[in-house]
């Protein structure tokens, strides 16, 4: 659908830490706005006073909780002509934070939407943890329960990018403890918490090293980045047989599939064939 000619949605990214990441671009798309929807409204107040700056925008809150039911809103002020600027509490609006929905339903309402980019905590942990950057695949939050966290994991143990999760500080140990038993215990990982704030630590080492020294207790806003797969390394047998059969299920062949996934992952061809047929 093409853009109409009113409104304007602009994703701004915020600062993860320190304030004074604020760039000048983004204090002044705040200036602009005539609508601020923001992820938690005290917050962006306190931001906007910590940062020096003025916004005269009506502010409306937009959160997980009422996200769905605050979209169409939203979405007729852009329609009507307003600036909305969308902001969360860090980082970018739609990255493991509220504005998926909002973007996709101004997009369908031919809505333009821009964007005001921040620092972004994904890219600096990758950056600091001293891991592969050249290939990485970022995975948000893990499952909260014990279970479907280990199953989240145990398709991973074949992934050879470098991995980067967002996790809560009191469910970090157990993550890291998982991780180390699907992973394994050796894999290299970091920790990073606090991101450009006062208390910026990055950890570095293997899994179960870095649970362990979790288990005592870890504060603040966590980053955690885990290493792939070595190549000289096959994943699970498991994981590869599940691969062929989801290539066979989507219509290719089974002994092309077996080939290609024995290529990948340096199994037997045969072993993949007949194991794939159970």
């Amino acid at each position: 659908m093409a853009c109409v000619e009113t409104g304007l949605l602009v994703l701004a990214g915020m600062p993860i830490g320190d304030v004074q990441d604020a760039s000048p671009a983004l204090l002044a798309a705040l200036a602009a706005a005539e609508v601020v929807a923001a992820e938690d409204t005290r917050r962006y107040q306190a931001f906007l006073t910590r940062a020096g700056a003025t916004s005269s925008a009506r502010v409306i809150s937009y959160f997980e909780g009422n996200e769905s039911a605050r979209t169409p809103e939203l979405v007729q002020l852009l329609r009507e002509g307003s600036r909305v600027v969308l902001v969360t509490d860090a980082g970018m609006p739609s990255v493991s934070d509220p504005g998926y929905r909002l973007v996709a339903a101004a997009i369908e309402a031919g809505v333009r939407v821009t964007a005001v980019p921040g620092p972004s905590a994904v890219l600096v942990a990758l950056a600091l943890s001293g891991l592969p950057t050249d290939r990485f695949c970022f995975e948000g939050f893990l499952p909260r329960k014990a279970g479907p966290r280990r199953a989240a994991l145990a398709e991973l143990a074949g992934e050879r990018r470098t991995m980067v999760f967002f996790e809560a500080p009191h469910r970090v140990a157990e993550m890291l403890a998982d991780a180390a038993s699907v992973l394994g215990a050796s894999r290299p990982a970091a920790v990073c918490r606090e991101l450009t704030k006062t208390y910026e630590e990055v950890r570095r080492g293997g899994l179960a090293s870095l649970a362990e020294w979790a288990a005592d207790g870890v504060l603040g806003e966590i980053t955690v980045v885990v290493g792939g797969l070595p190549t000289s390394e096959k994943p699970p047998l498991a994981d590869a047989l599940d691969d062929v059969r989801r290539r066979v299920s989507a219509g290719e062949k089974r002994s092309a599939a077996a080939a290609a996934v024995a290529a990948e992952t340096g199994h037997d061809r045969r072993v993949l064939y007949d194991g794939s047929r159970t």
